[in-house]
Order: C-alpha cells, then structure tokens, then sequence
C-alpha cells in the first residue's frame, strides 16, 4: 500500500520546515549568521551560560556538531567560552555583546518568516495548527516512551 507525499504528515511537516529554514537562511545570512548558529543563539538568548551539553540538548545535536557551532560562532565574536571552576570538564557558552546585540535585528526577522508563512490563515486557524502540531508531538512522545519501556524489560 503507497503513502503518497500529499498524505504523509511526517512529509508534509518535514517540507514545510525545510522551506521556513530556507526563508529564515535568506533573512539571517547577511548578517553574518547561518542557520546552524541561529539555533545556538536562540538558546543562549533564552539562557545564557549553558554548557557544551545544556546546548546539545536544548538545540537537539551532537555534541561535536555543538562544538563546531560554538567554534565558529566563537571566532565571529558571537560567544565565548569558560571552564567551569568546580568541575574543570565542564564548559559554559556565554554571549558577547555582539552575540546579544544580534538578539535585537534577528528575531524581527524570524517574526517576519512565521508572519509570511501564516498570512493567509486567521488567528483560528493559526491556533488550531499549533494545538494539532502539539497534539502530534505529544502523540508520538507517548509512543515512544511506550516502545522505550518495552525495549528496556526486553534488555534485562
């Protein structure tokens, strides 16, 4: 039995984010920003002074992957780094003035990106779209967490 793409949730989810990072890209990248950096900033805007793994987890990436981000955007003046005093393994990401700074031309740009993408739909259907998409989410979480028990007493 076919799934056609016009019929996948998980496609058509999948299509619209791609096209929203591709808009967002657009915006961004002539300030200097890439998309990858975006979603570190993001997290640092909210709480500034995470770890290496604090980001990995809030941003959902390796932490290699966080590392390289965190590098890069170290070398550009957006952040810096600071051993942790007490547990010397552990290492704090902090915005720099030029990293907060970003905070105030960038997220009038990503309003912009989310105000374009929903512009045809009334504020209704706007809140019925994030109650569906957190309804998938919480859906799926539960499955998951189910197959996860399973998985676990299957192991022992």
């Amino acid at each position: 039995m076919d799934l056609p793409f016009a019929e996948s949730v998980g496609y058509q989810i999948r299509a619209t984010h791609r096209t929203l990072q591709r808009f967002l890209q657009l915006k961004i990248e002539p300030h200097g920003v890439t998309l990858g950096m975006w979603y570190f900033l993001r997290a640092l805007w909210h709480e500034d002074g995470l770890t290496q793994r604090e980001l990995s987890r809030r941003v959902g990436t390796m932490e290699p992957t966080t590392l390289s981000a965190i590098l890069n955007m170290e070398r550009k003046g957006l952040v810096r780094r600071a051993q942790n005093k007490k547990d010397r393994r552990k290492w704090h990401v902090h915005l720099t003035s030029k990293g907060r700074a970003l905070k105030v031309e960038l997220i009038p740009l990503a309003r912009d990106v989310v105000d374009t993408a929903v512009q045809s739909l009334s504020r209704r259907e706007i809140k019925q779209l994030m109650d569906g998409l957190a309804e998938i989410q919480n859906n799926l979480h539960a499955t998951m967490s189910q197959l996860d028990e399973i998985n676990s007493r299957m192991v022992e």
